[in-house]
């Protein structure tokens, strides 16, 4: 399992990264969170490429928190490569976003999301949200092992 546990934020609109910095610390979220602004990072980092190569910095998550309207490569496209990588596709993907369209929660769930949640506007909702997160993904839920064929 990861000896360095962190949360990667997959969030292209500044405020929203803001709220959920905010959401963490006031839900003393235990982990750190590292950011990605956009899709192309969201693989780079989980890839390892390229500034992201350094595991000791850039650990891989134990969870991902993925928006899906992302310039350069969208959610559903992190997603689905992600799923298609054997050494990463077991790491839960919690899709957090603004659309609460079935069509995109039915996609998130056909390409391998485990979770689907719509952002809340207000920033207290945002960090009880997180609290759940941290109780569920990081205390409850078994976590795969990531070397397991």
């Amino acid at each position: 399992m990861n000896e360095d546990p962190t949360v990667l934020l997959v969030e292209d609109d500044p405020d929203d990264v803001l709220l959920t910095r905010r959401a963490f610390a006031k839900a003393h979220f235990p982990v750190p969170l590292h950011v990605v602004s956009d899709g192309q990072g969201a693989i780079d980092y989980l890839g390892g490429a390229g500034e992201y190569a350094d595991r000791a910095r850039f650990p891989l998550p134990l969870v991902l928190l993925l928006d899906l309207k992302l310039p350069r490569l969208s959610g559903f496209e992190v997603l689905q490569w992600l799923r298609g990588q054997p050494g990463l596709r077991r790491i839960p993907v919690v899709v957090l976003t603004g659309s609460g369209q079935s069509v995109d929660i039915n996609r998130a769930y056909d390409l391998g999301a485990n979770s689907y949640l719509v952002k809340p506007v207000r920033s207290d909702d945002l960090a009880d949200l997180v609290k759940s997160l941290n109780l569920y993904w990081l205390l409850l839920n078994e976590k795969p092992d990531p070397r397991a064929p």
